[in-house]
């Protein structure tokens, strides 16, 4: 893997690292949500889910949908969906592997 790529790679997670932008992408993980619908559904200002979503879109992690005068956010591609929806299921794993004993 060459430098660039981990950095691309390691600035995604940066992005994704933090709540409000992890959520905001969530958010428009199965539907297409217009920043309004994004900004309820996260408890944040719309000024801030624009923001945010400036920057998802800037990591090609949320692409963008005009309809009207509307504008719809949706998770970029399968590769985003499937990345967040593994983790949401890792994380909620319950099974604990049991610690290895050193000797």
């Amino acid at each position: 893997m060459t430098n660039d790529r981990a950095f691309e790679i390691a600035e995604v997670f940066r992005l994704l690292g933090d709540p409000t932008r992890l959520r905001i992408v969530l958010a428009c993980l199965d539907t297409a949500e217009s920043v309004g619908n994004i900004a309820l559904s996260v408890g944040a200002s719309p000024s801030l889910v624009s923001h945010h979503l400036r920057l998802l879109r800037a990591a090609r992690l949320v692409r963008a949908e005009r309809r009207g005068k509307q504008v719809y956010y949706t998770a970029a591609d399968e590769h985003v969906r499937c990345i967040l929806v593994d983790m949401v299921a890792h994380v909620g794993e319950t099974e604990i592997e049991p610690e290895l004993e050193t000797s």
